[in-house]
């Protein structure tokens, strides 16, 4: 990823207009993610991509620091009224957009106005995570899990689409052809769809697609949210991505599945440890764990997120790990007898759709070199359902809750040296900024409320 605006024609753009053109393509979409995890975007004529690639288009700095609501709250050296930025589009990602006619769509790269690379650009930051990791010999490759609700349209009260079991055949016939219509419609846009289900939650499906680089993930995540959305109101329904959407049942996930390779393979399979784990896929899982509590900060910090992080319903409220374990936030995959090899990866279970996804892959290859380096080892694991024991039996098993607010999770984060040290000062502080905002204005809202607030942000 290069560290300056490229100023000669960058990735053939004039050949990609023309291709767009025969498309049917007029405008061209180009977003971001704030540290809140809000989509924010900049669009352009067609024949202005050119001028977009090479020199940026406008976008103020200030949002850095803007809370889900969109409140703008300063950092110690990000927000205010002040500065500009220029976001370029990366060609290499740019897709005209199936379910928005007329329509192309490219991830934004954050620069200064001197055409430097911003020092606080999350995209910049999972790719510097995952050079780091190719750095150590390795590859990483991985993918988001995406699980929304649909509701009728009309209301800002959620009125689910459609009803009926859990995973049910119900469900499905009732989604039936919205399955069809959103599969094609990615399927079109390069992504590999690898399942598509009805899930638990009132009007809740879900949708996995196939790993990538880490960048590539993150991309793919923004894609698909936008996707799901369009597709959905040409259905006639609203989607939600936010962990909760009615207080007191289940929420809505971004879980996020990685595996670790070297030269030889994959690190989760064919070695000595448990489950076949190598001892450098032991230490990057152990380096997750130790984390996992400011990784909760950036994967799922919203308040809302926490009426979703509730025991016993497989959201990974526990800070521990453990082969097909769910209610661990940390889930080792080891896949069927004979899939190992490609098939094992680990979830990080306790993600939501409101982290930024660049944030959040990266923080957590932060956290797994971490452990490489420092040849980590992971605990004991835990089987079965952790509410179950006393406290006493908890802390004798070394089993801890993560944190349960956004303050909690905002003070782990401060606290992670290896967090700080991997997003640097200023990203280190913009993302603590935003969070603690956030709790400080949701503190006296009812879950009710909190859930309203938060319902068709994501």
């Amino acid at each position: 990823m290069s560290e300056r605006i490229p100023r000669d024609d960058p990735a053939g753009s004039v050949d990609v207009i023309a291709r767009l053109r025969d498309e049917g393509v007029e405008l061209v979409e180009m977003s971001f993610v704030d540290n809140a995890g809000i989509v924010r975007v900049k669009t352009v004529p067609l024949e202005r991509l050119p001028a977009a690639a090479r020199f940026g288009v406008g976008a103020s700095p200030c949002f850095e620091t803007f809370t889900f609501d969109d409140v703008m709250v300063p950092g110690r050296y990000l927000g205010g009224p002040d500065g500009d930025l220029r976001l370029v589009p990366d060609l290499g990602r740019l897709v005209r957009l199936a379910a928005l006619p007329g329509w192309a769509w490219a991830p934004a790269d954050k620069f200064g106005q001197d055409g430097q690379r911003f020092v606080a650009c999350q995209r910049a930051f999972a790719a510097r995570q995952a050079q780091a990791a190719a750095d150590a010999g390795l590859t990483v490759l991985a993918a988001f899990e995406h699980e929304w609700a649909l509701g009728e349209p009309g209301t800002d009260e959620f009125v689910p689409a459609f009803t009926g079991p859990a995973y049910g055949q119900v469900r499905l016939e009732a989604t039936a052809d919205y399955a069809l219509e959103l599969v094609s419609a990615l399927r079109e846009q390069g992504l590999e769809v690898q399942q598509f289900h009805p899930e638990y939650a009132l009007g809740q499906v879900e949708l996995s697609v196939a790993a990538k680089d880490p960048l590539g993930a993150a991309d793919d995540a923004l894609l698909v949210r936008h996707t799901v959305r369009a597709v959905s109101r040409r259905r006639g329904c609203r989607a939600s991505f936010a962990p909760c959407l009615v207080p007191g049942g289940a929420g809505s996930g971004g879980h996020l599945h990685l595996s670790v390779h070297d030269s030889g393979g994959n690190l989760f399979a064919d070695g000595p440890g448990r489950y076949g784990l190598q001892p450098p896929g032991e230490a990057f899982l152990a380096g997750v764990l130790r984390e996992l509590p400011a990784l909760q900060a950036i994967g799922g910090g919203n308040p809302a997120s926490f009426l979703r992080l509730e025991p016993s319903r497989w959201a990974g409220v526990w800070q521990v790990w453990g082969r097909e374990a769910r209610e661990a936030a940390m889930r080792l995959i080891t896949g069927t007898t004979g899939t190992e090899r490609w098939a094992a990866n680990a979830e990080v279970k306790c993600f939501d759709a409101t982290a930024n996804p660049y944030l959040a892959v990266g923080a957590v290859l932060a956290a797994g070199l971490a452990g490489v380096r420092e040849e980590l080892r992971l605990p004991a694991e835990i089987t079965g359902d952790p509410a179950a024991l006393t406290d006493d039996e908890r802390a004798a098993a070394g089993i801890r809750r993560l944190p349960t607010n956004a303050d909690e999770a905002a003070d782990a984060l401060e606290a992670s040296e290896v967090l700080a040290d991997a997003l640097g000062k200023e990203l280190h502080d913009a993302m603590l900024t935003v969070r603690r905002a956030e709790a400080q204005r949701c503190a006296d809202a009812t879950p009710e409320q909190l859930a309203a607030r938060t319902r068709w942000c994501w």
